[in-house]
């Protein structure tokens, strides 16, 4: 269980929980985003990549060589704003024992060798979310984002614009209201 986010000198590891962006967080690249936190060190820093940002394309409309053939349909997202010029491939499966997993950065044959694999996801990300030491953990305490943890169904979902809004129903009833309210509430 992480340390409460609202305590300043608690520290915050949430390596491999999802953050669910608060909605006033309306930029195009955090707009209801929820990010697989890959990395998190209290000196170091975190990354993740953002689950729920398809970007209408697949892999055979950026990458034509013959590498990438057998990634061809291969749906790509946007893992975030960092290393925007990078397309990278990652695998995400459920282990009973240890919850989440996955392989990041991964080669086109081992992108491929995983999609074959049963109860794996893979997935092309054109770039990735990053924080730097202590950056996070100062949002967190503005409740810029809601860590949860991931559940088993996770990799069932649509990893489309929805899963924010269902992950974020979840959590309590005033999380539920947030979910359901309109894009802007003053033109309701």
């Amino acid at each position: 269980m992480a340390a409460d986010p609202s305590k300043s000198d608690s520290p915050i590891l949430l390596q491999g929980k999802l953050l669910l962006a608060d909605p006033s967080l309306r930029d195009g690249t955090f707009n209801k985003s929820v990010i697989l936190l890959t990395d998190h060190t209290t000196d170091g820093g975190a990354a993740g990549l953002i689950l729920n940002h398809p970007i209408g394309k697949v892999v055979g409309d950026l990458l034509k060589d013959a590498e990438f053939a057998q990634l061809k349909k291969l749906p790509v997202h946007e893992g975030g704003p960092v290393a925007h010029d990078q397309l990278t491939f990652s695998s995400f499966w459920w282990s009973q024992k240890l919850g989440l997993r996955w392989a990041m950065r991964i080669s086109a044959a081992d992108a491929a060798a995983h999609a074959r694999r049963p109860g794996r996801i893979v997935r092309a990300f054109i770039g990735h979310s990053g924080w730097s030491a202590g950056q996070l953990e100062n949002e967190l305490r503005r409740t810029s984002w809601f860590p949860v943890n991931p559940q088993p169904d996770i990799l069932g979902h649509e990893h489309n614009p929805a899963l924010w809004s269902a992950l974020l129903r979840q959590i309590s009833p005033l999380h539920r209201i947030l979910a359901e309210a309109p894009e802007d509430p003053f033109l309701n």
